[in-house]
C-alpha cells in the first residue's frame, strides 16, 4: 500500500522537475566550489537558496501546462548545461551562466513559454548571477573613485598622503588601486542582496530606490576603508599583514562587515516597521 502511494507520487511530474531541478543545482554549486572562487559561490549559494524558498512557498499556486514545443526547448537547454558542465574544469563563465539557463530550461518545461512569467521573480535571481563584474568594470570603473574616497581617510586620520590616479602615496610606500580592490564585486554583491530584500519582502515604492543605492554607498565606503587600511599596511613594511588583508580571509572580514552594516539597515529601515494601511510596491511571494 505504502509502496504503491510512493510510487504514484514519484509519478507525478512535480516530483520529476523537483529532481531536475535539485539536480542541476547540485553540479553547478559542486563545479563553483572545484573552481576555488569564493565570489561566485557565496552568490550562487545565496540566490540558489532564496529561488528554493520562493518556489517551496509557491509551490501550490503554480500551474504546470507546458507544451511539445516549449518542453523540447526546456529539455535543450537542460542538456546544454548538463553537457557543457561535463567538459568544465576549473572556473569557467559558464558557471554564472548555467543557473540562469537551468531555471528557463525547468521553467519552459513545467509551464510552458506561456507561463514562464510565474517565475520572473526566479529567473531575475538566477540572472542576476550571469553578471559579469568584468563586463560591468568595462562600463563603470570605480578604481579612481575608490582611490580618491581612501586617500581622503587617510588624510582625515592625519596621514601625509598623495594621490594620482589610481595609486595612493605614503612617504613610506604605495599602493595601486586594481582590478582586486575597486570594490566592485562587492557592490554588485550588496545590489544583488538588495534586489533579493525588495523581491522577497512587502515593500513600498520608496524602498526600490533607497534600498540600492544604500548597498551600493556601503559596499563602497567599505571597500575603500579596507583600501586606506592596506596603504596603511605598506608603509609600515608588514609584508604578511598586507597578505592578509589583502588575499587572506582579512578580505572577507571586509565583505561580512559591509553585508552586517547593510542588513542592520534593511531590518531597521524597512523589514521592523509596522505595516500600515498603504499597500506595499510588491507583495511577499505566496500571497
Amino acid at each position: 500500500m505504502i509502496s504503491n502511494q510512493l510510487a504514484q507520487k514519484c509519478s507525478e511530474p512535480k516530483y520529476w522537475l523537483l529532481g531536475i531541478a535539485a539536480s542541476l543545482m547540485a553540479v553547478n554549486l559542486t563545479l563553483i566550489w572545484r573552481s576555488d572562487n569564493v565570489d561566485v559561490m557565496g552568490t550562487s549559494l545565496l540566490f540558489w537558496g532564496c529561488v528554493a524558498v520562493l518556489i517551496s512557498e509557491r509551490k501550490d499556486e503554480l500551474r504546470l501546462d507546458s507544451d511539445l514545443f516549449s518542453s523540447l526547448a526546456g529539455v535543450l537547454l537542460i542538456a546544454l548545461v548538463m553537457l557543457k558542465s561535463a567538459t568544465v574544469s576549473g572556473y569557467d563563465i559558464f558557471l554564472r551562466v548555467a543557473p540562469l539557463m537551468s531555471g528557463l530550461g525547468i521553467g519552459l518545461l513545467a509551464s510552458g513559454a506561456r507561463g514562464i512569467k510565474q517565475y520572473w521573480q526566479e529567473i531575475l535571481m538566477l540572472g542576476f548571477i550571469a553578471i559579469p563584474p568584468g563586463l560591468v568594470l568595462r562600463l563603470v570603473d570605480t578604481a579612481p573613485a575608490t582611490a580618491k574616497f581612501s586617500g581622503f581617510l587617510l588624510w582625515y586620520l592625519g596621514a601625509d598622503v598623495t594621490r594620482e590616479g589610481i595609486y595612493i602615496m605614503l612617504p613610506e610606500g604605495s599602493v595601486e588601486v586594481g582590478i582586486g580592490c575597486n570594490g566592485l564585486n562587492l557592490i554588485l554583491q550588496l545590489l544583488g542582496l538588495s534586489m533579493l530584500v525588495l523581491l522577497m519582502f512587502p515593500t513600498k515604492k520608496i524602498h526600490k530606490v533607497i534600498v540600492p543605492v544604500v548597498g551600493a554607498i556601503v559596499a563602497f565606503a567599505v571597500n575603500a576603508a579596507r583600501v586606506a587600511l592596506l596603504a596603511a599596511i605598506v608603509a609600515s613594511g608588514n609584508n604578511k599583514a598586507f597578505a592578509y588583508w589583502h588575499h587572506g580571509d582579512g578580505s572577507l572580514i571586509f565583505s561580512t562587515i559591509a553585508v552586517a552594516i547593510f542588513g542592520a539597515f534593511c531590518w531597521l529601515a524597512i523589514l521592523r516597521e509596522e505595516p500600515d494601511n498603504e499597500e506595499p510596491d510588491n507583495k511577499v511571494a505566496g500571497e
